[in-house]
């Protein structure tokens, strides 16, 4: 009888806990049965392996092949673990050397003629290897994201070949070096193409400062999406740590970059997105459209056309960052630091107030799409502003704006202080740090007040006014929260009181 162990990593929402894959060959009739809980795709590893290591001109063990995925009541899915089955069974019968395997993790897909294809959350895997000294064996794919852990020693392959040739001490892996990274601001449309607007303009800068949800709305045609296609340009580069954080989430999805790094991503799902599109889930929970914008821009157009059920599944991450998606096998919890921007028509179809009166819709339709925005939703939004419609030959003569890089420098300023004041956005100030920070001079305390009795502002609702007018501070230098910056917060937060 003869065993062998290989270490390798399973995906359980951001986290990779490890996984030893153990193989056990015994006298029998041949069979090869895997267990340990492993899904469809993880179970039809067994033709794939016995195919790459026939090709690979290796002999397949004609005996009973048992291989447990240990721990057994941790879901397993995924190609991940064709590499180190294959491993495994190469050691348990003496084809490679047992002990090489010992200082390494092994990740990798196998495709019949012994190639190695890339694998989802390579980056993830990387971390945790980092953490624990041990070598990272992946196909060659995998190997620039894999390289940006700090610390990881990464060795690509290309072939099953290849890597036992390492293992035999016949033919060493290189070691992957990290990839050059810069950071760079998103290569996003500039804000100079929007002319007029001077009031969405002005609230695009004051969400971009400070990280708040921002709800436009206004009839087709006016540029909302063109303004919300333009708000990754004035966000700075991510720092080290959520750049790491962000592509350690889209790795799981597989879509990652390395050309990308520290660039914020801008997520714009369509209407039709499911809750478990948008906020994650599956039987193998996955991340959502809300933890690939993390540290990014989630752009809702169309607002009231998404399902309530889905718009309602981003009270809870937009209040705490995170987002929990529990299943009857397992739990995972992904991060959802997104900045929400969204846009939706007066009506239902768009041209409510038309001076020419092309609005057909009933008092009724309009109430029941508007409806579809409950109150505690809207009552997250730190920003809700008209983008009316202009006159299109007085719209061409008007001078170009202000570029994105001149708004982005002092979108950066502001943030620079916000992080030497609390090390983080104003967006995501706790009510304790609201009332130590934000709290308006004597003549801004009495504004405030007066706009709590007339406009009938929830608690939520009057510590978002003050977390915004500290944004609207911090971009004009100021250190003390005045009356005029309250006053201007709540301008933005009047808007609520059209769409609803």
């Amino acid at each position: 009888m003869s065993l062998a162990l290989v270490r390798t990593r399973a995906l359980a929402g951001l986290a990779a806990p490890a996984v030893t894959v153990e193989v056990h060959l015994a006298n029998g009739l041949p069979a090869f049965n895997l267990v340990g809980l492993p899904d469809t795709e993880v179970r039809e590893a067994r033709d794939r392996v016995r195919a790459a290591l026939q090709t690979s001109r290796f002999e397949f063990p004609q005996r009973r092949i048992t291989v447990n995925l240990a721990p057994a009541d941790l879901p397993k899915e995924g190609g991940r673990f064709d590499l180190p089955i294959a491993l495994g069974i190469l050691a348990a019968s003496g084809q490679i050397p047992a002990p090489a395997l010992a200082d390494h993790e092994f990740v990798g897909e196998l495709s019949l003629d012994g190639s190695l294809r890339p694998v989802r959350g390579a980056l993830a895997v990387a971390l945790e290897a980092a953490r624990t000294g041990h070598g990272l064996i992946l196909p060659a794919e995998n190997a620039d994201e894999a390289a940006l852990a700090r610390g990881a020693r990464v060795l690509p392959a290309d072939s099953l070949l290849a890597v036992c040739a390492h293992l035999g001490g016949q033919g060493a892996l290189e070691l992957r070096a990290a990839p050059e990274t810069q950071s760079a601001p998103a290569d996003a449309p500039d804000l100079s193409d929007v002319k007029g607007q001077a009031l969405a303009r002005r609230a695009l800068e004051v969400a971009a400062a400070g990280r708040h949800p921002l709800l436009m709305f206004g009839p087709p045609g006016t540029g909302k999406s063109m303004l919300a296609q333009r708000l990754p340009g004035l966000l700075p580069p991510m720092n080290e740590a959520e750049a790491i954080e962000s592509a350690a989430v889209q790795s799981l999805e597989g879509g990652f970059d390395a050309r990308h790094w520290a660039r914020r991503p801008f997520r714009a799902p369509h209407h039709s997105a499911s809750a478990p599109a948008l906020v994650g889930g599956g039987a193998n929970p996955r991340p959502g459209e809300i933890s690939l914008a993390h540290h990014g821009v989630l752009f809702l157009d169309e607002l009231p056309e998404f399902e309530r059920r889905v718009l309602e599944s981003l009270r809870e991450p937009l209040e705490t960052g995170r987002i929990t998606v529990s299943r009857a096998r397992m739990r995972a919890e992904f991060p959802a630091q997104f900045q929400l921007i969204a846009a939706m028509n007066p009506c239902p179809c768009g041209h409510l107030g038309d001076r020419r009166g092309r609005c057909r819709c009933s008092p009724d339709q309009v109430r029941r799409y508007r409806g579809k925005l409950s109150g505690p939703l809207l009552d997250r939004m730190d920003l809700v502003i008209e983008v009316p419609l202009l006159d299109p030959v007085e719209m061409q003569a008007q001078p170009a704006g202000e570029s994105s890089a001149c708004v982005r420098e002092r979108v950066e300023r502001a943030f620079a202080i916000q992080e030497e004041r609390q090390g983080r956005a104003n967006s995501r100030l706790g009510p304790g740090a609201v009332d130590r920070l934000c709290r308006p001079d004597r003549e801004g305390e009495a504004l405030i007040a007066q706009a709590i009795g007339r406009l009938g502002l929830s608690a939520r609702a009057y510590h978002r006014i003050l977390k915004v007018a500290r944004t609207i501070a911090d971009l004009a230098g100021a250190e003390r929260v005045g009356a005029a910056h309250v006053a201007e917060a709540i301008q933005y937060r009047r808007g609520l009181e059209a769409p609803c």
